[in-house]
């Protein structure tokens, strides 16, 4: 008898399975094929850019979380979050019947494309083990170790005066009527925050230099041909404790220590997170500025989206290159929800998934796709069960159906624009 009940159980499941299966998927992919994803990723989670002794350490009369990896690399933890997403990666794409389980891509059918720093070459390489545990994929990258690739190195590639004048102005804007100044002024509280939880006071800056507190009011911008967009003041020593903190807070699994021993609230490491957001956008997302350091991303993912034969690209890059690309593509403002990085959270992933209706219409996914802060501090299993966060990410004037798609062809479009108005900034004289 109990025979009989375990396999009328086992004959129930195998009939529900399917089902089950198709209830983790998006719930538009009942009614189209998923053909390929192009996605754009930042590296994981990294030591600070700047070891010991730096200017960094003298921020603060304490000692920093103690890196299991040099300046500037993945750490052991960023390694193992990748993975966990390269697998969940791998259940979504075999539920959708993209790949199949133990998947060996044919030549050209899977590109995995890395600046050629550390961080996300072995970014790369983590997410293509959880991904395709068996196929030793080779990770492409066109430069020495830690040189970085124009690709993704988001520098500007002409500078003329009138344009030099329209990307300042631009990021005068942000700052409202007081311009620069005004953008010191929005982060007041911020700075008071963090010059708290560095016990700034103490720092060898503060007693070497009287440095005791971040200034609103010396913010500079500067803007060269072939360099990254730059700035000094404040605000850059600031970003650095800020990304510093933001890591450490990733690693460190007492959050007391992270804090230095201050007890702070999930809000207040939003606050300080959002100094390093402020950071990227006023650098990198001014639209004649996203347009021009994007250009070479907007030139590659265009051309991916096209791409006959291909299935899969990952292209892992910098959260510079998420923000300028979006800005660049003009993406509505957006504030992320379960993580205190709101705009490009460490290991995050834009990523266009292209669907097919029964019609033949072709339609593009845009979303953003991240570990929660918990999922990051736990090392969370993801899976279909325990799905990483997926946001939706809206395109000004660009309307979507009732799915919340775009179509293909508007969505190539908006890539045409951006590169045409590079051309068109280029020629203003």
């Amino acid at each position: 008898m109990f025979a009989k009940k375990l396999l009328t159980l086992f004959a129930f499941l195998l009939l529900i399975l399917p089902q089950l299966q198709a209830a983790h998927r998006p719930r538009f992919s009942q009614k189209y094929q998923l053909t390929q994803v192009v996605v754009l990723s930042r590296h994981n989670i990294r030591s600070p850019l700047s070891g010991n002794g730096s200017a960094l350490a003298q921020l603060t009369p304490h000692k920093w979380f103690t890196w299991t990896s040099g300046p500037s690399e993945l750490s052991l933890r960023g390694g193992e979050l990748e993975t966990l997403f390269g697998q969940y990666f791998r259940q979504w794409l075999v539920a959708e019947k993209l790949m199949t389980e133990n998947y060996i891509p044919k030549p050209q059918e899977m590109r995995f494309y890395a600046n050629s720093m550390q961080r996300t070459i072995a970014t790369a390489q983590y997410f293509s083990s959880g991904m395709l545990p068996v196929a030793n994929v080779r990770i492409e990258h066109h430069y020495d170790l830690n040189k970085m690739d124009p690709m993704f190195e988001p520098r500007f590639t002409f500078m003329t005066l009138p344009y030099k004048q329209l990307a300042l102005s631009q990021i005068k804007q942000m700052g409202g009527e007081k311009g620069l100044q005004g953008i010191g002024e929005s982060l007041q509280q911020e700075y008071t925050l963090l010059e708290d939880v560095l016990d700034l006071e103490q720092s060898e800056k503060a007693k070497k230099e009287n440095f005791s507190a971040f200034r609103t009011d010396d913010l500079q911008i500067i803007l060269e041909n072939f360099k990254e967009p730059t700035m000094k003041g404040s605000l850059k020593s600031a970003n650095q404790a800020s990304d510093a903190f933001i890591l450490q807070y990733y690693e460190e699994e007492d959050p007391l220590k992270a804090a230095f021993g201050h007890t702070i609230s999930a809000e207040q490491w939003e606050q300080i997170a959002r100094i390093k957001d402020v950071y990227g956008d006023v650098l990198f997302t001014a639209p004649a500025v996203a347009v021009n350091v994007a250009h070479p991303l907007l030139k590659e993912i265009s051309k991916e989206l096209t791409r006959k034969n291909r299935k899969f690209t990952f292209l892992c890059g910098h959260d510079s290159n998420i923000g300028s690309l979006l800005a660049a593509l003009d993406a509505e403002p957006y504030d992320l929800p379960n993580s205190i990085e709101k705009k490009t959270p460490i290991g995050s992933k834009l990523v266009w998934a292209k669907w097919k209706d029964i019609n033949g219409n072709e339609y593009v996914s845009l979303d953003l796709v991240y570990q929660t802060t918990e999922q990051l501090q736990n090392r969370t299993m993801l899976s279909l069960d325990t799905p990483p966060a997926v946001f939706s990410l809206k395109l000004k004037n660009l309307p979507t159906n009732a799915d919340g798609l775009y179509k293909l062809s508007d969505m190539q479009r908006r890539f045409r624009e951006a590169i045409e108005q590079y051309k068109i900034l280029k020629k203003t004289k």
